[in-house]
């Protein structure tokens, strides 16, 4: 029987603490995309979490994207630029709270880890699972120790964001916002039997955003006739807008271009009440481009309103 949003939720959220204890034995650091395709390969997405809201986003993963907010609230996680860390705490609440039921309802209702918890260590011949293919939704463990460093380092990135399964084959090239609307106030604490289920209102509407990403990103400027929009200077367009890559937390557009001079812009969400010029600045001058002709591809880091071309 497939399980409700909130249930699969928190159980996602305890395996985003699993995946970053196992990269803690095994020396190896993840970034967040590979943390969150892991997650959501072993706790596929059921057909509600699979639906795509209006930015092209698996619900499931918008979902699991905000509520990760909630472990860093509880002190078990840290988000920084160069990736995310588990805490000692956070290694030591796997342990503590060891099943799905137990686990979302300390995570829900703030308990602390008690002090008496151990940190858990590598368990004897202990092998760092590989992303799980788009043909099972399971991670699989290799028979060399070797075999997972050396898959992950060749391993591109569409292909590893693919890894989520075939329940989330959605998830390749798809867009990775976090909802925007900040919500004030924490729901009150739950028992034992509702916790789970009671959570899903948190979880769609999450107190907290962290790294908040747009709906949209369009690439606007005099060469979108080239790629087949109506007009130039439109961020309406779908032939303008980026695609979010899943594990590089980048905005990109590829492009087949004449030699020229073009000149363009950043604009979110479809329109140009937010767009982003030359220095990330707001509403700034142009970027430009002077190309000498054939593929180009525009990326946009939405953290730093940064651009890179080649």
């Amino acid at each position: 029987m497939a399980k409700s949003t909130a249930e699969n939720t928190f159980l996602r959220l305890k395996t985003v603490l699993d995946v970053l204890t196992e990269g803690v034995w095994s020396g190896e650091a993840l970034n967040a995309g590979q943390v969150l395709a892991e997650a959501t390969a072993r706790v596929p997405f059921n057909d509600h979490e699979r639906e795509l809201l209006s930015g092209g986003i698996p619900r499931g993963h918008k979902t699991l994207t905000s509520a990760t907010a909630k472990l860093v609230k509880a002190g078990w996680l840290v988000k920084g630029r160069s990736g995310w860390t588990i805490t000692e705490d956070g290694m030591r609440a796997t342990v503590a709270f060891p099943d799905p039921v137990s686990f979302a309802s300390a995570l829900d209702a703030g308990t602390p880890v008690p002090a008496e918890t151990p940190v858990p260590t590598a368990p004897a011949g202990f092998v760092r699972p590989t992303f799980a293919t788009a043909e099972t939704t399971a991670p699989v463990a290799t028979a060399a120790a070797t075999e997972p460093k050396k898959t992950a380092k060749k391993t591109p990135a569409k292909k590893a964001a693919a890894a989520v399964g075939k329940a989330a084959k959605v998830l390749e090239d798809a867009v990775e916002p976090v909802v925007k609307a900040v919500r004030k106030g924490k729901a009150p604490a739950k028992t034992t039997e509702d916790a789970a289920p009671a959570a899903v209102g948190s979880f769609e509407d999450p107190d907290v955003e962290t790294h908040p990403q747009p709906e949209a990103v369009a690439v606007a400027g005099d060469f979108n006739t080239i790629l087949g929009a109506p007009e130039n200077w439109a961020p309406q367009y779908d032939e303008a807008q980026m695609e979010f890559d899943f594990l590089d937390q980048l905005w990109k557009k590829s492009a087949e271009l004449p030699a020229g001079h073009y000149t363009f812009k950043i604009a979110l969400n479809r329109s140009w009440d937010e767009n982003y010029g030359a220095f990330g600045t707001f509403d700034g001058p142009n970027h430009e481009l002077h190309h000498d002709g054939g593929t180009v591809t525009i990326r946009y880091d939405h953290r730093t309103r940064d651009i890179t071309i080649n």
